[in-house]
């Protein structure tokens, strides 16, 4: 966890304007020689101490790396904040107090800190804090929105839409609501990702109680117009619920702008601790649900269960943090993914899955064209990067979001997503073309099918034999 200054000061100068290292003790740290510094960057380290040296023309950039690979999976968690940590830290040990505990001094201060958590959580988004209610992520935000919409409202509507591309456990949800007895459209996305506004519409019925779609995919990083569908679903009369894991503090969020009932939010996908998360619930005009526990009924009612004081201070500060540095992130993921497509792009029969216009420059997922995903996966050992959702990455079957766009199956098969985060360095990200590009050229020469390609030969057009 710790690096040596030769890289830190490497990370500093890549990040000279990131407010990171302007806070108190970081500037003093990277002035001085043979100090070990902590920073999140210290998780991009790789086997057996060895210095790898990046093309980059600068003489002076490398990646020191030892014992662990460089992280480019930005999509399944996010390395916490040390400022993050700052804060969490006084909830941890002294300031233990229940926040539901109105009776004594130790519970005050955790309530307090509660309230103050939940205010820059809601100013993040633009909502009112009385609006915010915590929970343990964005899976149990998404549970709570989609079943717990459908069923207070369920006597007299019993139809749910959501896409084919949507999380695992939004899917999931609606397959449950199937089994009660509801019924639940899915819509198809068009090639690129993004949801056909006719045909939403169109699927609207006077018996729909609920449209939940997510802002970015987890997968490919395309955003959905989501101030449109929010639009749409007022006019109707339909509540809209939106799974924002990937997009709060990356992307600029209002809720009352895009006219969003029901909005979910992670804590590690945003540079906090895991184990915490939040929904957003409209109260003018009020959204109703019916909650999925019981308990001593905290977070009015919706929520039962004591907050963890610390996790929600932290994700708090996470929200306050992207709220001050989200434009300065987003121009520097724009930088590390152009460099990315640059290079990678260079490489013949290279697929860029998603909508190119609309998509978030921080996920990048590509297709090698004659090269097994898991094959290059393996080859990358000196890399964290992934196959598609952590959720789902251990099955060897395609990605179903990449089905659903109308890739074919060896493309699906062959797709890796690049993930960079707040924290992601130029040299890393070149380091990673470099290796991409000598074992997609590797894994291709042992290829027959490439060969045959190379000869002009159509692969669709033959017809295998089977034994």
């Amino acid at each position: 966890m710790f690096r040596s200054l030769n890289s830190v000061v490497t990370v500093g100068r890549v990040h000279a304007s990131n407010p990171l290292f302007r806070v108190k003790g970081y500037g003093a740290l990277l002035s001085k020689p043979n100090i070990p510094v902590f920073t999140p960057a210290a998780f991009i380290t790789l086997g057996n101490s060895q210095r790898r040296e990046s093309s980059v023309k600068d003489p002076t950039v490398q990646v020191d790396i030892e014992g662990r690979p460089l992280y480019l999976d930005a999509q399944a968690t996010t390395p916490l904040d040390p400022r993050v940590l700052d804060s969490m830290l006084p909830y941890l040990t002294s300031c233990y107090g229940n926040p539901h505990s109105r009776t004594h001094a130790y519970g005050w201060e955790s309530e307090k800190a509660v309230e103050v958590a939940r205010k820059q959580v809601a100013d993040l988004i633009g909502s009112d804090p009385k609006e915010i209610i915590f929970t343990s992520g964005a899976t149990e935000s998404n549970n709570i929105s989609v079943k717990g919409v459908a069923r207070f409202y369920g006597r007299s509507k019993k139809h749910v839409i959501t896409t084919q591309t949507e999380h695992k456990c939004v899917l999931d949800s609606c397959r449950a609501l199937e089994g009660e007895g509801f019924e639940v459209t899915y819509l198809p996305v068009t090639k690129t990702g993004l949801v056909d506004m006719n045909q939403l519409e169109a699927s609207i019925r006077p018996d729909t109680s609920l449209v939940s779609i997510m802002t970015v995919n987890n997968e490919i990083g395309v955003k959905q117009p989501i101030a449109e569908i929010g639009k749409l679903c007022k006019s109707k009369k339909v509540f809209f619920h939106t799974d924002a894991a990937q997009a709060i503090g990356k992307i600029p969020i209002n809720v009352q702008e895009m006219n969003i009932d029901l909005m979910s939010i992670s804590g590690h996908k945003v540079y906090g601790p895991k184990g915490v998360g939040a929904l957003y619930i409209r109260r003018r005009p009020r959204v109703r649900i019916e909650p999925l526990q019981s308990g001593g009924g905290q977070e009015r009612g919706m929520r039962s269960g004591t907050v963890p004081t610390a996790l929600a201070v932290g994700l708090g500060e996470a929200c306050a943090i992207a709220q001050r540095e989200m434009k300065y992130d987003h121009m520097w993921m724009e930088t590390l993914s152009n460099h990315l497509l640059q290079r990678l792009t260079s490489i013949p029969e290279v697929i860029r899955n998603g909508d190119v216009q609309h998509s978030y420059p921080g996920c990048i997922n590509l297709s090698f064209a004659f090269v097994e995903g898991e094959s290059l996966l393996m080859a990358l050992k000196d890399v964290a990067l992934s196959s598609g959702s952590a959720c789902t990455s251990a099955s060897l079957e395609p990605s179903y979001v990449l089905r659903a766009i109308g890739a074919d199956e060896d493309l699906a098969h062959s797709s890796i997503r690049f993930g960079f985060g707040r924290f992601t360095t130029m040299e890393e990200v070149e380091y990673t073309a470099q290796r991409v590009i000598k074992h997609v050229e590797r894994l291709r020469e042992m290829s027959p099918l490439w060969e045959m390609h190379q000869e002009g030969i159509d692969i669709k057009s033959i017809q295998w034999s089977q034994h």
